[in-house]
């Protein structure tokens, strides 16, 4: 089932933004499968936003590889290659300690209490075994880390790769534990909430060493 609608959405976004967050969110959860086309119309109509923030969208997922063109079939969804997964989770690793530490030592209080807020969300919606919530959860976490550790460079460099693992887990799911990610992504919150960059930098290798584990179990069967 394609996404709803979009009602609304926080004022600190920008409508590219939410056009971005839209389609990732169709990416991830495998709405838009590997080698699908893109169909401008159909994302508007599903979506709810206008052509340019969608334009603005696919520019940025095509330019991180989320989206590539193909001579004569135009833009389509990039496949999933499990083989390269490993290196894609190596590189991560690096990009995640410098967005933990950072965010340990430069989130104001607002961001200290709306990380560890998010990451409850995730607890609950892993005991639940709600999977929409708990990516929405994700997600939500993921924008709060990110403004919060204050390097736009990192937080560019990493997008792709998050938004990546992120359909790789959804992709293979029934070898995957929600509770245990849930839990890696709170100790991760809570280093970050304490401003104790080294809790926060080990946090942050737990959760790269869950889903580097996760990912071997998918690719050796």
């Amino acid at each position: 089932m394609l996404a709803q609608p979009i009602k609304s959405a926080s004022p600190k976004l920008r409508a590219a933004d939410i056009a971005y967050d839209a389609i990732e969110s169709m990416i991830v959860t495998l709405q838009l499968k590997p080698g699908t086309p893109i169909v401008e119309s159909e994302l508007v109509e599903i979506t709810g936003l206008g052509r340019t923030p969608l334009r603005e969208a696919l520019m940025r997922m095509s330019s991180n590889g989320l989206i590539i063109q193909l001579p004569r079939r135009g833009l389509i969804i990039s496949d999933i290659e499990a083989a390269e997964h490993m290196t894609l989770i190596e590189t991560r690793r690096v990009i995640e300690r410098l967005i933990a530490s950072s965010a340990a030592r430069r989130a104001t209080p607002q961001h200290r209490k709306d990380i560890v807020t998010c990451a409850d969300k995730m607890m609950v919606a892993a005991k639940l075994g709600d999977l929409a919530q708990y990516m929405a959860a994700d997600q939500a976490l993921d924008h709060v880390i990110h403004e919060a550790c204050r390097n736009p460079s990192a937080v560019a460099a990493v997008i792709p790769l998050i938004i990546k693992c992120r359909r790789f887990w959804y992709a293979f799911q029934h070898e995957g534990d929600i509770e245990e990610g849930a839990r890696c992504h709170m100790l991760l919150a809570k280093g970050i909430a304490k401003g104790n960059e080294e809790q926060a930098v080990k946090a942050a290798d737990s959760l790269m060493d869950y889903l580097d584990s996760f990912a071997r179990k998918v690719i050796n069967g």
